[in-house]
């Protein structure tokens, strides 16, 4: 029997599913959207129930990829078009980081 999800993590799940492919929201975009909660309410709905979703789509404000799933994300990125700006040399393992002024979405159309 499955276990219902708490409604906050739900409202969290659906707004990670509208984001559209090569855009993003940051943790605390998406709890602005939903007026409630806050960035870390919404990564530990994303860390607890993220995986049905595009977890990749909600994102660090600095537009750092998850330690962990980088580049599991960066898959996701290059194959939906999202904008990225190339890791500088001295960057840790040459990882990219998402261009958060090209990239962040507002919910809008």
């Amino acid at each position: 029997m499955e276990a219902e999800l708490p409604e906050y993590a739900e409202r969290v799940l659906d707004t990670a599913d509208r984001i559209p492919p090569g855009r993003v929201m940051t943790y605390g975009d998406v709890a602005e959207w939903l007026e409630e909660g806050g960035p870390r309410q919404v990564g530990r709905v994303m860390a607890l129930y993220g995986g049905a979703v595009p977890w990749w789509r909600v994102v660090r404000a600095d537009g750092a990829l998850l330690p962990g799933s980088e580049l599991r994300a960066l898959e996701h990125y290059r194959a939906e078009g999202t904008p990225l700006r190339e890791a500088g040399r001295a960057a840790d393992g040459h990882i990219p980081r998402i261009d958060m002024r090209r990239a962040r979405w507002d919910g809008g159309d």
